[in-house]
């Protein structure tokens, strides 16, 4: 039985609370937070851009800890899940490992690919598996994807076009807070480059374009962080040619909406959520739209991210999904981006 301890009740906190209950082999039992309401079970003050809102919790099965410190103390505890804000994510998991818990912690890795690494670093040192909750590939339109494309059975990737768009969040006071998440092309495309780094590798340049948010009144930290961009990502001569469009600016009427289009030597697979279920067009002129493992709650795919933390643990070995360099490489792509958009240049990896 692997035992988790879960540090931050907030939205994800939350998520990755409801999601751990349908694991294999594995629980929560312990919570960690600085706040009294939510240790005491009170949730009701928890929402997000999917899936339910907070309610009135019973906890009585859980160790509930202030500091973070006492929760690390605690012999019980096999896997640390670190859910609080991002800003937050290298010193909780550096604790973490230096205190022998493995740690699964959520995305983004860190702010700046040089605590990326110094927490990559630290999880060799420490002898335990460092983690990376990048939960795209676990949903399974992605996932569908991610086994086309990396399965061969529909021949080499030529290319494709990724989009993940939301309205501006504001369901809690550190969302809007870039210098806490890194706004939105760190925060919501990093989603993307991990996606286009486990399907296509890392490019060599990237080019961008976008908007940078330079209004004085807008929420706090958030000045010159790049609120919306389209990349190409240059890989060698012939391809692949990968492009993505990411960012906050949508109305409200409009608040969540990712997909993509991706060409194979001998298949194109389309989707879009909420107006396009996931199709695919074959060399024979055949269009079907193929059956996708899973459900309908919105907490399926963190139950197989968990799981396969949890299965990383037993085994002893990080799931490359889940992979520390993985989702570091990402971090520095968003940030190449921004670059570019900020430069009008193109960008070397």
């Amino acid at each position: 039985m692997v035992r988790i301890g879960i540090v931050g009740i907030g939205f994800m906190g939350m998520i990755h609370y409801l999601a751990s209950r349908k694991l294999k082999d594995a629980k929560v039992t312990a919570l960690c937070s600085r706040d009294k309401k939510k240790l005491e079970g009170d949730w009701r003050s928890i929402q997000g851009n999917f899936g339910p809102r907070g309610e009135q919790m019973d906890l009585s099965g859980q160790r509930k800890y202030e500091k973070l410190d006492d929760l690390l103390a605690d012999k019980d505890i096999d896997l640390v899940d670190v859910c609080n804000p991002t800003h937050l994510h290298p010193e909780t998991a550096l604790k973490a490992l230096q205190a022998g818990k493995h740690v699964l912690v959520e995305k983004a890795i860190a702010l700046e690919a040089k605590d990326a690494d110094a927490m990559v670093a630290a999880a060799g040192k420490a002898g335990k598996l460092l983690m990376v909750a990048h939960v795209l590939p676990f949903f399974p339109e992605f996932a569908y994807a991610a086994q086309a494309i990396r399965g061969g059975q529909y021949g080499k990737l030529l290319g494709g076009h990724f989009k993940r768009v939301i309205s501006r969040p504001d369901w809690s006071s550190e969302i809007g807070d870039a210098s806490k998440t890194g706004g939105p092309a760190i925060d919501l495309h990093i989603h993307d480059t991990h996606f286009i780094g486990l399907v296509a590798g890392v490019p060599k340049q990237v080019v961008s374009c976008g908007v940078v948010n330079t209004s004085p009144t807008r929420e706090r930290g958030s000045q010159d962080a790049v609120d919306y961009l389209t990349t190409l990502y240059l890989y060698r001569p012939g391809g692949p040619a990968v492009s993505c469009s990411s960012g906050a600016v949508a109305q409200k009427g409009r608040p969540f909406v990712h997909g993509y289009e991706i060409y194979l030597e001998k298949a194109t697979l389309v989707y879009e959520s909420g107006t396009c279920p996931l199709t695919l067009l074959t060399a024979d002129g055949k269009s079907e739209q193929p059956k996708l493992a899973g459900g309908d709650d919105a907490t399926t795919a963190f139950t197989l991210e968990i799981q396969a933390a949890v299965d990383g643990v037993k085994a002893g070995k990080e799931p490359d999904l889940l992979s520390g360099k993985l989702a570091r490489d990402a971090l520095v792509l968003c940030h190449k981006e921004c670059e570019s958009v900020k430069t009008g240049q193109a960008v070397s990896i």
